[in-house]
């Protein structure tokens, strides 16, 4: 039975924070998420929803304050569903990310015995974000613009963000005004009417220089050239634009870019590396600590100059010019063509020729480039959207066995679930490092490196030969010898998952992996029939068939 009722009040102590910045306690062992609430605080809670094995509440009053709250300096911060933890302090934020790191790692992957190093946050975490989307819509007194309401489409008109650029409250305001003054029609969603939908602004943290995005259900702005006029008065104005999204989605832009005024594109740089960055472009939102990611990704990788990195999700190409200065070549690879483009001039802009692109899906694009090429990888770098890694995608990374693995991702849970496929197929963790890269919301960006089990990774035991046949243990090959022989023979990379599965097909005895995906089936992919007919050569040669 449940100890609690709907709409009853109840007293209750909260001990975690949740994945999305809640408080949870527990009332009977049933456990009640509070939002609001932080840890070690005694609460007064109101029961507004309940299932069978937990519950939602809604916090009354704090009776026993945590000593890490504070008060929010944003006055809709309550509200609105940009920032979910303003009322903790940062080194309780960096914290609390850190250990949801480390959970989701051996809750979800399996993954134990591997310390997450302590997040590295900002030293002025506020007014950090270079872009920012703001839906508008029709509010009480006119137009409604600013951010949506938590778990809910309602726009809460926001006069001034903390997180963003001090340059967009102006613009906000500009264009607010704007949409007032010459009775724009306002986009609704729900009836899929009106025509402004979003205001997108960029700001390059280097160049100073500031792009204006108007998102229209439509392919023109009434009075435009009025906008325009007053947009350019914004310090560092340089492109005004708009974007055409006629589709009933959710999905902010639309491909179709119209330049109302200046440039198409605006300029930054991180780390010295410049870049070229559109209204459609994957750029990372927050430039400070993209350096920091970036750099420890770079430094996990360990290049010493002569080796060959696959970027996959490559995207404008921002990784991949970081590993180009350290690297002997790379290969980005990408599946939207806008973006491979603006990659490539990136890559020129800055004088780098050791970086090259393709279009197309990596599970698809990597064999043709092993193929045509002879291009073998021996680090791979992924950093893909927040549902992680297609599981084509990992297939792919297990077949060409690179030395190394460097994994970047916005959601430690699918991060959790992917490096536990890479876990099983013969890879181990070794360096995990989160990076605050948003301030004051519940997400994280983690960086991690994994690298091929080795035979050293082994534990150590005492064996005495003199039990054993001299002349079988002489003609046993390990797992480096092997893939050495395949490579200097054919020239193909191996993994010490296929040639496992080979000595077991050959009724060769295998020693058990201890670095095994604790998930239930993990998708381990099968060694293709040309690895194994070149692994069986080698066994051959090595006598051990």
């Amino acid at each position: 039975m449940i100890p609690v009722e709907k709409n009853k009040t109840y007293e209750i102590k909260i001990a975690a924070l949740g994945s999305n910045g809640e408080g949870i306690g527990r009332i009977e062992g049933y456990t009640v998420f509070v939002e609001g609430a932080l840890p070690s605080e005694t609460c007064l809670v109101l029961i507004v929803k309940t299932r069978k094995h937990f519950g939602y509440g809604k916090l009354l009053e704090i009776l026993t304050p945590s000593p890490d709250r504070r008060e929010p300096c944003c006055p809709v911060a309550k509200q609105c569903g940009g920032c979910q933890l303003q009322h903790l302090s940062y080194a309780a934020q960096l914290a609390y990310k850190t250990k949801e790191v480390q959970d989701d790692l051996e809750r979800i992957g399996g993954i134990t015995g591997v310390t997450v190093r302590p997040a590295i946050g900002m030293d002025a975490p506020w007014r950090y974000r270079n872009k920012a989307q703001f839906p508008v819509g029709q509010g009480k007194d006119g137009c409604a613009v600013g951010f949506y309401a938590k778990r809910s489409h309602r726009i809460v008109d926001t006069k001034q963000c903390f997180l963003q650029n001090e340059r967009n409250d102006a613009i906000v305001a500009l264009v607010r005004d704007f949409l007032n003054e010459f009775q724009i029609p306002l986009y609704d969603e729900e009836t899929h009417t009106g025509l402004v939908r979003h205001i997108l602004t960029r700001i390059g943290r280097s160049s100073g220089e500031v792009m204006v995005c108007i998102v229209l259900k439509g392919k023109r702005l009434p009075h435009s050239e009025v906008l325009v006029e007053r947009l350019q008065r914004v310090e560092g104005m340089v492109s005004i634009v708009l974007n055409v999204n006629r589709e009933k989605t959710n999905v902010i832009l639309g491909r179709k870019i119209i330049t109302l005024w200046g440039k198409d594109t605006i300029t930054d740089s991180l780390d010295g590396i410049e870049f070229e960055i559109s209204p459609l472009s994957f750029y990372q939102v927050n430039p400070v600590q993209t350096e920091v990611l970036y750099k420890k990704a770079v430094e996990l990788a360990d290049l010493k100059g002569d080796e060959t990195v696959l970027d996959l999700y490559c995207g404008i190409g921002t990784i991949s010019l970081f590993f180009a200065r350290k690297a002997r070549q790379v290969f980005g690879v990408e599946i939207v063509p806008e973006a491979i483009a603006d990659a490539r001039k990136n890559a020129e802009r800055n004088g780098i020729t050791n970086a090259a692109f393709a279009v197309g899906a990596a599970e698809e694009v990597i064999p043709t480039l092993y193929r045509e090429k002879g291009i073998a990888a021996d680090v791979v770098v992924v950093d893909p959207p927040r549902k992680g890694c297609d599981a084509r995608l990992l297939e792919t990374i297990l077949q060409i066995a690179p030395e190394k693995v460097v994994y970047v991702s916005c959601n430690p849970a699918t991060l959790a679930r992917d490096l536990a496929v890479l876990a099983a197929g013969g890879y181990h963790v070794r360096e995990v490092q989160p990076v605050d890269q948003f301030p004051h919301t519940n997400h994280v960006e983690t960086v991690v490196l994994l690298s091929q089990q080795k035979p050293d990774d082994t534990i150590e035991i005492d064996l005495d030969l003199d039990e054993l046949d001299a002349t079988t243990a002489e003609t046993k090959a390990t797992y480096e010898e092997i893939k050495a022989y395949v490579w200097d023979k054919h020239h193909l990379k191996v993994s010490s998952l296929y040639i496992s599965q080979v000595k077991r097909k050959c009724g060769l005895e295998v020693g058990q992996n201890y670095n095994l995906s604790k998930s239930e089936n993990p998708k381990v992919p099968k060694c293709p029939p040309e690895k194994e007919a070149v692994i069986m050569g080698a066994l051959k040669h090595f006598q051990m068939i």
